[in-house]
């Protein structure tokens, strides 16, 4: 329960507090456009300044070819569900949320591990960031996709083919060059290059300013996720249901591939760990802009409000149960 005070999520629960009550608080675009970016650069630089310690050895080679298989796997698997139920932006915001990777939750499942004397590699910390952009950039593609196909019934026949032509080109362009998550990218390519002594030269910038931001971030997030409630109490119980048990199932799933790849226990766990979390900072800041059609109370609420909860209480210890005692059957 102590993990559920944290002043990030506490913020982000005051936010949800002021939209119910209908506060006039709220943050300007601007700002909140620059809290995107700069959580965006400051989890890139961490995961490339934590490659650039460890190195690349076969061990790490298939923790982070493994995390990159699920990466794919999961939001594709939630999108061929969801899309069933919801119209294909919000499918796709979602998809990306439950195929990306929550860091509060890896943090503390890094924090339960050392207390379980299970050392682990910081090459993890490059597997959470490589598992946020495959799962962002398959919803961006849906979504652009999307958006083609109803351009595409608003045109004549003439039209229509050239659109065709094109067509693809522009969406894989487009998917690629997105900003928010191109910066994500460029960030871990700069702090695997300069190493420790961009570590050093970025910590204030990257560390200690993150808890801070985050905390301004949530209050954002938890503003809009009040505003937005009362679609929620309409959705279908079905998306309910899928939040809860989606996690289980991904989990199971990154466990059976490590079991295959025969990884290191830590190494097991914090991979299903990962794959079961959903984000709620790198999906929210990207999507907010390159799909805003989706409504963030699904693809942030359910995360936070009902994922992250039942991941940080239960999920963290049942997957290291299950991980140890499968690898003492076996």
């Amino acid at each position: 329960m102590q993990n559920l005070l944290d002043p990030a999520i506490l913020f982000f629960i005051f936010g949800v507090f002021a939209g119910a009550i209908r506060s006039n608080l709220e943050i300007p675009e601007a700002i909140a456009k620059f809290l995107s970016l700069y959580l965006l650069m400051a989890l890139g630089l961490k995961g490339g300044f934590a490659l650039a310690q460890s190195g690349l050895t076969l061990d790490v080679a298939l923790a982070l070819l493994s995390a990159i298989a699920m990466a794919f796997v999961v939001p594709l698997l939630a999108y061929t569900i969801l899309h069933r139920f919801i119209d294909g932006f919000n499918a796709a915001a979602m998809a990306a949320s439950y195929g990306s990777v929550s860091a509060v939750t890896f943090l503390t499942a890094m924090q339960y591990l050392e207390q379980q004397d299970l050392m682990f590699g910081g090459h993890m910390a490059v597997a959470m960031v490589l598992m946020e952009s495959p799962a962002i950039l398959i919803a961006i593609i849906i979504a652009n996709r999307l958006r083609h196909n109803k351009a595409l019934a608003s045109q004549s026949d003439t039209s229509r083919a050239m659109l065709k032509q094109t067509a693809m080109t522009g969406i894989i362009h487009e998917s690629l060059t997105n900003g928010a998550h191109l910066l994500l990218l460029g960030a871990m390519v700069v702090g695997l290059l300069s190493g420790d002594k961009g570590m050093a030269v970025m910590q204030p910038f990257s560390s200690d300013l993150f808890k801070g931001m985050l905390s301004f971030f949530l209050l954002d997030m938890g503003l809009i996720v009040a505003r937005s409630f009362r679609d929620a109490l309409n959705a279908s119980p079905f998306l309910l249901a899928y939040a809860v048990i989606a996690p289980f199932v991904h989990a199971a799933l990154a466990l059976g591939l490590g079991q295959l790849l025969a990884l290191a226990l830590p190494d097991k766990v914090l991979l299903m760990v990962l794959s079961a979390s959903a984000s709620y900072i790198v999906v929210p800041a990207v999507l907010r802009h390159a799909i805003p059609e989706a409504k963030p109370v699904y693809y942030l609420g359910l995360s936070l409000g009902i994922t992250f909860p039942l991941n940080i209480l239960l999920g963290i210890p049942l997957y290291t149960f299950i991980a140890k005692t499968l690898e003492a059957l076996l």
